[in-house]
């Protein structure tokens, strides 16, 4: 059997170069057409493969599928296999897509049926996410925060470097790409006078961030230990934590993020695997001091995924703001599941886990626009000559991701919103 993330691997698919898809990829997500109910499908290249059709002319058989399982609004219960289950399927229709296999390629029928133009299709909320956790396991993101909220010289919370620090979200308002985002109102309270008031934020912010989605359900009382929790763990999705900062730095003390946060996060809507994320693992952050037990891990447990941000004002051009990496997460994947569950809390399939801010250790590598304008006192300039301190009305927010080595790359589409009046 040909290994799926073979980097010399081939679609009969016409993928072009720099494609997000490649048939290294094949990331799941859920979609519908003119003609299409919501099905499960994958990416490949400028198409979507319909996971119905492939099972439904007996290409999947074999694999111990449920009957309809990928005619179904959301990817839970796919998930809810397995990832191994779910890494048969990607391996199978790595297959079929293959340039050297005439399966699919020469059934014009099911060929006709199973393979989508992109643009034919509208894409959904691929999960249904019943829990969400936040996390803030970036050590450049909470030490800018902490400089400018709290005392340079200690910006780390005693807590930060012994335990991934996270606070429970609101699951109800995670929204698919390409959803507007309302500008929320709250109270805040503003520098120059003695009571809170009711308005709009003025200090609408993006988070740049991934997630990872859960495939599993355990049982309460049983923790998931850092050696099997990416057993746990399908894939991930770009997330845009939205953040409203006059209303945070207002309602934080003393319970943390609520209408701040609450109001929308976005996320991509393409699933991609761990497994196809396997061949960009690499080494994170020395960890100093050593962790508790339950926390050390071995191997490498960090990627080395490439981020970026765009602002496009409307009727005007994207301008690049951020330029980051996922390597650079303090805290990885394994340790924020384990340190999650260590108290018995148990997990379901589709479960969010967002890994916090992304940033780097260079002021163009910083996720949010709290730190690449400090708060509001170094503006960023735009293409069209504009600036932003924060977000303002009609602004488009694009988040990008991609992993790429050996002439693969890795991507996971876009994660897009735009700013819309209250």
């Amino acid at each position: 059997m040909t290994d799926p993330n073979d980097p010399k691997l081939k679609s009969w698919v016409e993928v072009a170069p720099g494609s997000d898809f490649p048939i290294q990829n094949l990331p799941f997500g859920i979609f519908r057409t003119r003609y299409l109910a919501p099905v499960a499908g994958v990416a490949i290249g400028n198409h979507v493969v319909d996971l119905v059709c492939l099972h439904e002319h007996g290409y999947l058989d074999g694999l111990g599928l449920q009957p309809g399982v990928f005619n179904q609004r959301y990817l839970n219960s796919f998930f809810a296999m397995g990832r191994k289950k779910v890494g048969a399927v990607r391996t199978r229709v790595s297959e079929l897509l293959r340039h050297d296999n005439d399966e699919l390629r020469a059934n014009g029928p099911a060929r006709e049926i199973a393979l989508i133009p992109i643009e034919e299709v509208k894409m959904l909320l691929p999960l249904d996410i019943r829990n969400y956790t936040d996390f803030y396991s970036s050590e450049e993101h909470a030490t800018n925060v902490g400089s400018m909220f709290r005392d340079p010289k200690n910006a780390l919370l005693p807590n930060w470097k012994h335990l991934p620090v996270g606070y429970h979200g609101r699951a109800s308002s995670i929204v698919v790409s390409g959803t507007d985002i309302h500008r929320p109102n709250g109270q805040i309270k503003p520098p120059d006078q003695e009571a809170p008031v009711f308005s709009p934020t003025r200090k609408l912010d993006f988070e740049l961030e991934l997630a990872f989605v859960t495939c599993t359900d355990t049982v309460l009382g049983k923790p998931v230990s850092v050696r099997e929790a990416e057993d746990h763990i399908v894939g991930l999705v770009i997330f845009n934590d939205w953040s409203a900062r006059d209303i945070q730095q207002w309602e934080y003390v003393p319970l943390g993020p609520f209408l701040a946060k609450n109001f929308a996060s976005t996320i991509s809507p393409w699933v991609v695997t761990l497994d196809a994320l396997e061949p960009f693992r690499t080494a994170g952050p020395v960890q100093i001091p050593p962790v508790l037990p339950y926390l050390a891990f071995e191997g490498k447990r960090n990627f080395d995924i490439q981020l970026e941000v765009q602002i496009q004002p409307q009727g005007s051009v994207e301008t690049t703001v951020c330029r980051t990496n996922f390597k650079h997460m303090y805290w990885n994947m394994a340790q924020q599941l384990a340190h999650h569950t260590v108290n018995g809390c148990n997990i379901e399939t589709g479960d969010l886990y967002a890994s916090g801010t992304i940033s780097g250790p260079a002021p163009g590598s910083y996720g949010s626009l709290l730190e690449l304008t400090w708060n509001g006192q170094k503006p960023v300039p735009l293409a069209d000559g504009s600036e932003r301190k924060f977000l303002e009305d009609g602004d488009t927010v694009i988040m990008k991701a991609h992993a790429e080595r050996d002439g693969v790359r890795i991507g996971f589409g876009e994660c897009v919103g735009k700013i819309v009046k209250g």
